[in-house]
């Protein structure tokens, strides 16, 4: 069996557009220790990440704390939305959801997020079979996750979690099958 726990971020600071470097907010900062907690008798043997600053700063305290090294996988990374700020991006992310292919001219749609999420999830389960691995990550790309193993993942669940920052959702697989999605809401499952 191996279990993977993606933690999406904690909260980040939104006055920096740059999607690689954007750091934690302060809250975000007081909020990482809500994850280490959570991880500590979790049994982890494997911390990857997003190469992106507040997925990487969100399990450092954890993997720091337990001497693992947090390798940063591309491909973990969230969705590139477009090269420019979006004002409105609620009607956007609708849009994306009701059609995995819309994307606007410099971004990705939901199916290649999916896509190459998927591909390093997979890369990875096989790489480290029967571990039990964290990989920081981000709302958008974690529910196309979800979405692909449980279809019934949309658009509404998207807006469910959108504020929920950190989350942790676990997936279990055995022989490379998911057995069981659990998520966890750190504020309320201490």
């Amino acid at each position: 069996m191996t279990e993977v726990y993606f933690v999406r971020h904690a909260e980040p600071n939104y006055n920096n557009h740059d999607d690689l470097t954007r750091e934690l907010s302060l809250k975000g900062l007081e909020d990482r220790t809500l994850v280490t907690q959570f991880l500590n008798d979790k049994n982890i043997d494997i911390v990857l990440s997003s190469p992106y600053k507040r997925a990487i700063d969100t399990i450092k305290e954890f993997a720091d704390s337990h001497d693992l090294q947090i390798e940063l996988i591309q491909d973990f990374r969230e969705r590139r939305v477009d090269s420019g700020w979006i004002e409105d991006f609620q009607a956007f992310s609708k849009k994306q959801w009701e059609d995995f292919e819309y994307k606007l001219s410099d971004g990705e749609n939901l199916r290649e997020v999916q896509d190459r999420n998927i591909a390093a999830l997979k890369q990875n389960l096989e790489r480290y079979k029967g571990k039990n691995i964290v990989v920081g990550s981000h709302g958008t790309a974690l529910s196309t996750i979800i979405n692909y193993f449980d279809p019934s993942f949309g658009y509404d669940d998207f807006e469910r979690i959108k504020t929920l920052m950190p989350w942790v959702v676990r997936f279990t697989f055995e022989n490379g099958e998911c057995v069981e999605i659990k998520e966890y809401n750190l504020f309320l499952d201490r």
